[in-house]
């Protein structure tokens, strides 16, 4: 499958890296600088976008800020076979409304996809589905959803969610830097602890974990305790309500 992806940000180079080993890959962009750095980094065609381009039977990756949507669909010329838009609180209907296409699908992969690592999640035309899940599954996990409102939650959760764990990981480095630990020594250990933590959730539900690891007056309790004093569950569950009212635009 050759699939054309539309920009150049961290975004789409997340995805160009990830699927590069599996599917042909062309990007289209107006930065030609950058154009020219993706060229080289990862061996790909590139394509300048002019006030003319054709997008006839192509699978397109629409991967610009959501502003710039109109402008650059302005360019389009043909129908398209599928468009996958990762433009975060952009409707299917507004996507049919600018662009071209048999099909259209809206996908949120994260910034792991550069290690092949995304957790995305999907939904439009079932039509394209298996497609789709094959695309994204070549840079990580993937789900489709059922809705519009879910992939907005799940925007909120899978999208914005490397953020607030980075927040977590700085706050568990700060933690151990703060009662005497090395900054180099904290950090490599907040990296150890979230490498071990996927199998950990693998095997078992987040309560279990954290029960299994708390015993009775424990060094566990007292920092879990400490943790609920001052409304982490409750900052995260805002957080996420948050990002999801945005996601929606």
């Amino acid at each position: 499958m050759k699939i054309t992806i539309i920009g150049t940000g961290k975004m789409a180079e997340a995805i160009i890296k990830g699927a590069c080993q599996k599917f042909e890959i062309e990007v289209v962009a107006r930065d030609e600088k950058k154009l020219e750095e993706l060229k080289e980094k990862y061996s790909i065609k590139t394509m300048h976008l002019d006030d003319s381009y054709d997008i006839e039977a192509k699978v397109i990756i629409l991967c610009v800020k959501p502003y710039a949507m109109s402008e650059v669909a302005k360019k389009f010329r043909g129908k398209a076979n599928v468009l996958l838009s990762v433009l975060a609180g952009t409707k299917l209907d507004s996507l049919k409304e600018e662009i071209s296409s048999y099909y259209y699908i809206r996908i949120m992969p994260n910034l792991a996809a550069a290690y092949g690592k995304s957790m995305s999640t999907l939904c439009g035309d079932e039509a394209f589905k298996n497609e789709a899940l094959e695309i994204c599954n070549s840079f990580g996990k993937s789900l489709w959803l059922k809705s519009e409102r879910e992939i907005d939650i799940a925007t909120a959760v899978a999208g914005s969610g490397p953020a607030f764990l980075a927040l977590v990981a700085e706050a568990l480095s700060d933690g151990a830097v703060k009662e005497g630990l090395g900054r180099k020594e904290a950090n490599i250990l907040v990296q150890g602890l979230f490498d071990g933590f996927v199998p950990l959730l693998d095997a078992m539900h987040p309560a279990l974990l954290k029960d299994d690891v708390m015993s009775p007056g424990g060094t566990t309790a007292a920092g879990y305790a400490a943790l609920e004093e001052s409304g982490i569950r409750n900052g995260f569950i805002k957080a996420i309500s948050k990002a999801y009212e945005r996601a929606k635009g």
